[in-house]
């Protein structure tokens, strides 16, 4: 009597993909970096016309401005983006076999807050100034906090409803996500407080960490946790 055959482990997801996508987009963002820090003239001057050209539109549409400082203060603001990484870092935790996926959230998105000011400390890039401002906003220009922040809650976010949830979900959760991450990184140029590259770069930096967050999960998570 032949032994009844024996089922091979099931093979853990494929982190290759994800990592060959962080590594392009982080050549992508030290490219941007490098013409930010040099001044490289083409991009300063685009730069420069895009800017004028949204901040005169601000001036003259106040109420659109108006809505577009609630949304970049309170709906997108980075606070508001680590708040609700907060609630859902609890509710993993609390499912007990989501706990690695729990802190492999919280520490992706501490990261992209530690990595953002870090650059910003050493590109020290002035932001726009106006004689007729509609908005201010505090430290250094390169990365845009407000882009780089929704870019890897939302998309940390993303893959983890992606993971589990049922298509209707799924789509609700996509367009709420693209929306919300160009919707800041545009309300950020309209309200004159960041040039496009620092959007971009915010863009492309925290797709990066998002990438490089999917590999580590799809590497390294205990067999329990490699979905949420």
């Amino acid at each position: 009597m032949h032994p009844a055959p024996v089922d091979s482990p099931p093979r853990p997801p494929d982190h290759r993909p994800a990592a060959r996508t962080a590594a392009a987009l982080a050549l992508g963002s030290a490219l941007l970096l490098v013409l930010v820090a040099v001044g490289w003239q083409p991009l300063i001057g685009l730069d420069g016309d895009i800017a004028r050209t949204t901040h005169r539109w601000a001036v003259a549409e106040p109420g659109l401005t108006h809505t577009f400082r609630i949304l970049t203060d309170w709906v997108w603001d980075p606070w508001t983006m680590r708040l609700i990484t907060a609630v859902v870092v609890v509710w993993l935790a609390w499912r007990r076999s989501a706990w690695w996926t729990a802190l492999w959230l919280a520490v992706t998105v501490t990261l992209g807050s530690v990595l953002q000011q870090a650059l910003k400390a050493a590109i020290d890039r002035p932001r726009p100034v106006w004689p007729d401002p509609v908005d201010s906003a505090h430290y250094s220009a390169f990365p845009s906090g407000h882009a780089m922040t929704a870019t890897v809650v939302c998309g940390l976010l993303l893959w983890l409803v992606h993971q589990s949830a049922d298509r209707a979900l799924w789509h609700t959760a996509l367009w709420s996500a693209v929306i919300s991450v160009i919707g800041v990184g545009l309300t950020r140029v309209w309200l004159g407080v960041h040039w496009p590259s620092d959007v971009v770069g915010g863009w492309l930096l925290g797709a990066m960490l998002v990438a490089a967050a999917v590999s580590v999960h799809r590497r390294w998570a205990p067999p329990a946790t490699s979905s949420p």
